[in-house]
């Protein structure tokens, strides 16, 4: 069975063969252009992969890079630079525009209220303001949703389950992103029925985000949940390396983060909803708009474990949750 590994680099190596098609180019034939908005910066081997699984949608579809369609690909590593980049894209005029959650999809949306907009991974659409309702959209926006927020109490029952002793849980959260106040909210009413104590710690920069981690380690029992932004996109991989450093278990939202070292996720699979998005995308690059295409919820929530960062923790994971895993690293 390929490993989440196996399948990033088979991704990434599919859309450098769009490249070399450029060269057989047909003339005459309409080039369009789509824009494409990460929250992250460019070296991130998640996001490369999650791209790669959009131009591969966008190849079986029959776009090609050079032929009939151009990607301008920009990368945002905070705020500031979002905002100059939404600046960017949006002078560009693009057919339509692929941006990756909530801090990139509110900033677009208040700089072109009719360029097209899919997003491949929002939180809460309706709660932001994003779309009138999810089976009408009525905007310039529609995509498909990371989790409805009831899901970040899952993510307690999850590091319960696979660390029983767990009585302290930081929680990270973007504070300035509404979903991270909303995810720490459920996480906190699910708190007392798991007899734990449950903090909010802000990752707004490295060096909070190293404090925080270090004085939640200085007593027993810790534990770590990271909540979906942009900022979390930015840190991930720090607060995967102080998990370890810190021997903290810690549940991720999404697999690639235990592919690169974490202990545990649940969440949706994220190269299914970026092939998915291609599909929005060529739909409107056919005609359709925004406003009709319906905002659709994840069709499959996954669980995926790390065995070696496990043993390296001193945890043994139970076999019915092993059982249960939808991919196991080992």
């Amino acid at each position: 069975m390929k490993t989440r590994r196996d399948v990033m680099s088979l991704l990434a190596g599919g859309a450098a063969l769009a490249w070399p098609l450029a060269a057989r180019a047909q003339q005459g034939e309409r080039m369009r252009r789509i824009g494409v908005l990460l929250p992250t910066t460019a070296n991130d081997p998640r996001f490369q992969a999650f791209l790669a699984a959009f131009h591969q949608g966008l190849a079986l579809l029959g776009w090609t890079v050079g032929r009939n369609v151009r990607i301008d690909t920009r990368w945002a590593a905070g705020h500031a630079e979002i905002r100059q980049h939404v600046q960017e894209l949006v002078s560009l005029a693009p057919d339509v525009i692929l941006a990756h959650g909530t801090s990139t999809v509110g900033p677009l949306l208040q700089a072109s209220r009719t360029i097209p907009i899919v997003f491949p991974a929002v939180v809460d659409p309706i709660g932001a303001g994003f779309v009138e309702s999810l089976a009408r959209p009525g905007g310039n926006a529609t995509g498909f949703m990371n989790f409805e927020y009831g899901l970040s109490g899952k993510w307690l029952e999850l590091l319960k389950e696979i660390a029983p002793n767990v009585t302290r849980v930081g929680v990270f959260r973007d504070p300035a992103n509404p979903s991270g106040p909303a995810a720490f909210g459920i996480i906190q009413a699910a708190a007392p029925s798991h007899r734990v104590e449950v903090n909010a710690i802000n990752i707004r920069d490295a060096g909070e985000i190293e404090r925080a981690v270090t004085a939640l380690a200085r007593a027993p029992n810790g534990g770590l949940i990271l909540t979906p932004s942009g900022l979390a996109n930015l840190h991930g991989r720090l607060i995967i390396k102080l998990a370890a450093r810190h021997n903290l278990p810690a549940i991720y939202y999404e697999g690639s983060y235990v592919a690169a070292g974490g202990l545990a996720s649940y969440g949706p699979d994220y190269f299914d909803q970026y092939r998915q998005a291609a599909g929005y995308v060529d739909r409107i690059l056919k005609g359709e708009k925004p406003a009709d295409l319906p905002v659709q919820a994840p069709i499959k929530y996954e669980v995926v474990i790390n065995l070696k960062t496990a043993n390296a923790l001193g945890i043994q994971i139970p076999p019915t949750l092993l059982a249960r895993a939808d991919e196991v690293i080992e």
